[in-house]
């Protein structure tokens, strides 16, 4: 009736989603997050048998929720911005031409955090929907003072030609007491500061950026833009 063999067997049997599931756990060492899930999905893909699935928990499942959530708050964040940016200028292009600093701003953002050999973590992401703040300010010192220039009959480009030396100094004061104010936690010193660090690099090199290159294109993309309409 019985035949008693020795041999291996689970303790207990786990189960997620109705299905029969085994947790494996591991230490990053020194290796980042991201890093690491791709290095196991590579494996996975290679010795896994083909009705084996791979899914992330832990810290991995929460940065993917992360990056999920960081897509659906900007996309609405931005579409806030142009809403709001219309209602003040009465316009549907100039506020275009503003939020052409938000692509400026990139360009530092994670210019910065490769340099300085930072990831796009959940810090810096945050760090950069704060940029997005921040940075249509200096397009909008610029277009509103040529919108009031040309009321007084001036054409576009000469009224731009008086705005942008006008609007540069307040532009760059209030750039540079941005980039001063996150620098010390761009520094990083203290406890904690591993994770303050990416978030005040993306605002400090993004803000840089979009300074600087807001002056050179706002003005000719708006002239472009004033065409078109």
């Amino acid at each position: 009736l019985v035949t008693i063999e020795t041999g291996a067997a689970p303790s207990s049997i786990t189960r997620t989603n109705r299905q029969r599931s085994v947790t494996i756990s591991a230490n990053l060492d020194g290796i980042k997050l991201g890093e690491a899930t791709a290095f196991a999905n590579d494996v996975a893909k290679e010795i896994l048998p083909s009705a084996v699935t791979l899914h992330v928990v832990g810290d991995a499942e929460a940065m993917s929720e992360g990056n999920t959530q960081f897509a659906v708050a900007m996309l609405p964040g931005i579409l806030v911005i142009y809403m709001v940016l219309a209602a003040q200028f009465e316009s549907l292009l100039h506020p275009i031409t503003v939020m052409l600093a938000l692509p400026l701003s990139m360009v530092g953002a994670l210019g910065g955090l490769l340099i300085f050999g930072h990831s796009l973590n959940l810090f810096s992401l945050i760090g950069i929907i704060l940029l997005f703040g921040l940075v249509t300010k200096n397009s909008i010192l610029l277009v509103d003072y040529a919108n009031q220039l040309r009321k007084t009959g001036l054409g576009k480009v000469e009224a731009m030609r008086r705005a942008a030396p006008i609007r540069m100094r307040p532009v760059l004061m209030t750039a540079i007491s941005m980039i001063f104010g996150v620098l010390p936690a761009a520094i990083g010193l203290g406890p904690g500061a591993e994770t303050r660090a990416p978030m005040a690099i993306a605002t400090a090199m993004g803000m840089f950026s979009s300074t600087m290159l807001t002056l050179l294109f706002v003005p000719v993309f708006y002239i472009l833009i004033d065409d078109l309409g």
